[in-house]
């Protein structure tokens, strides 16, 4: 997977670090480094650019890094990863909550910072490069090269943590997959801390995957241990 291949915006309001960060970035291989300063400008140099990753700083001059997230997710499923001087729970939830693919805090190791880059790049977009077989439950397919499900002539899309999820338990259809085992297929090697955010991007894949989210069919949870995707409809 050859680094320069991919772009990567990088929103921090502090301009040594935002410069450090995209030293750093182009240091390991990646040319195509866009720095931005404010929700603004960040917003611009994404419909300009183009990146395959954003790294976005929480607090700007002009808002904050969830505000420029839920813009760019209005247009792309880019890998987005938070990087903030906090380190409150409740900050790093919330981010994961909405759906970003990693969080690190400052300061940090530069090997941290390029190691999560390249784990969320590579849970991103080496998959889609080898290909998936599609995925039948009941009336919908999902099409894993697209992240999307197909049900009665629509499509839905999943967001890249779904995905990888439903990879998961799918290489192990019918027997248990743990919340370690998915954490881990989720966030990679530093998926301490994430196993409350499992939970929610479980329950906004059912609600993608279900008939009645309430009463699972597909995706069944092992008390204490983990999740199932079931291989024929109860």
């Amino acid at each position: 997977m050859e680094n320069y291949r991919y772009k990567i915006l990088v929103v921090d309001d502090n301009g040594e670090l935002v410069n450090l960060i995209a030293a750093i970035l182009r240091e390991d291989g990646y040319q195509e480094v866009f720095t931005a300063r404010s929700v603004m400008e960040g917003l611009e140099l994404f419909k300009s650019g183009r990146p395959d990753m954003a790294i976005l700083d929480i607090m700007l001059p002009d808002g904050d890094g969830f505000a420029l997230f839920k813009r760019i997710r209005e247009e792309s499923e880019i890998p987005i990863l938070f990087l903030s001087a906090k380190d409150e729970d409740k900050d790093r939830l919330f981010g994961l909550g909405l759906g970003a693919d990693d969080y690190i805090t400052k300061p940090f190791l530069s090997k941290e910072l390029l190691l999560r880059v390249r784990a969320v790049f590579k849970r991103t977009y080496h998959r889609k490069e080898e290909g998936e077989a599609q995925i039948r439950l009941g009336e919908r397919m999902v099409l894993p090269e697209r992240a999307v499900v197909l049900y009665r002539g629509e499509e839905i899309s999943l967001t890249a943590k779904e995905l990888a999820l439903l990879l998961k338990l799918n290489q192990n259809r019918g027997r248990i997959v743990t919340f370690d085992a998915l954490c881990s297929a989720v966030w990679g090697d530093f998926y301490y801390g994430y196993e409350n955010t499992l939970m929610v991007h479980i329950r906004h894949l059912r609600e993608k995957l279900e008939d009645d989210p309430s009463h699972p069919q597909w995706i069944l949870t092992a008390r204490g241990l983990g999740y199932r995707l079931s291989k024929v409809r109860p």
